[in-house]
């Protein structure tokens, strides 16, 4: 588990299904311009399941950490935040993905994540580089990524698929000592 002064970041339980499928279905359209298309049973107990399994397993391996924000006043989840792709090796850095629940949107606490699995990344994991990626158009995550000391490297061409289409990306990194 990661603290903040007001978040608590920690790999997802069975028990968080029913508030992580109302905080999904109630962002809905604002999340998926910005996300892979969500199969038909994105929302089911099943398939939260399965993701539960999968961030326990990646987290033993260290491969990836997939942690859901949670605000600490009033205790609730805002979102969730992963580092996956760790690579070692020559090479020893991740990949940084997020969101947010609409209503939790510009209130600071994706920043405040980002910067907390940031320093988790550099000073635990011992991880040297970290990467992002985001559509041209997301001001709002161009401008988290800016303010979380990432810097612009180009652009990705086919990077990922976004709501059913394969789209270019811009991309961004952070190295450690990198001033945020």
């Amino acid at each position: 588990m990661l603290r903040t002064e007001r978040l608590e970041l920690r790999i997802p339980q069975p028990d968080d299904f029913a508030e992580w499928a109302r905080l999904r279905r109630g962002s809905e359209a604002f999340l998926q311009p910005w996300e892979p298309a969500w199969p038909r049973d994105h929302l089911s107990n099943r398939a939260f399941r399965r993701r539960v399994r999968w961030a326990r397993v990646e987290a033993e391996g260290s491969r990836a950490f997939s942690f859901l924000i949670f605000a600490r006043k009033p205790l609730q989840m805002v979102g969730g935040i992963t580092l996956s792709n760790i690579r070692r090796g020559p090479s020893q850095c991740g990949t940084l993905g997020y969101w947010v629940g609409q209503d939790h949107a510009r209130h600071g606490y994706m920043t405040e994540a980002t910067e907390a699995v940031v320093e988790y990344a550099f000073d635990e994991l011992r991880l040297t580089r970290l990467e992002a990626a985001c559509l041209e158009e997301n001001a709002a995550s161009r401008a988290l990524l800016a303010a979380c000391g990432f810097r612009f490297e180009g652009v990705a061409r086919s990077y990922l698929e976004v709501d059913g289409i394969v789209r270019d990306h811009l991309l961004f990194a952070r190295v450690a000592g990198d001033d945020a």
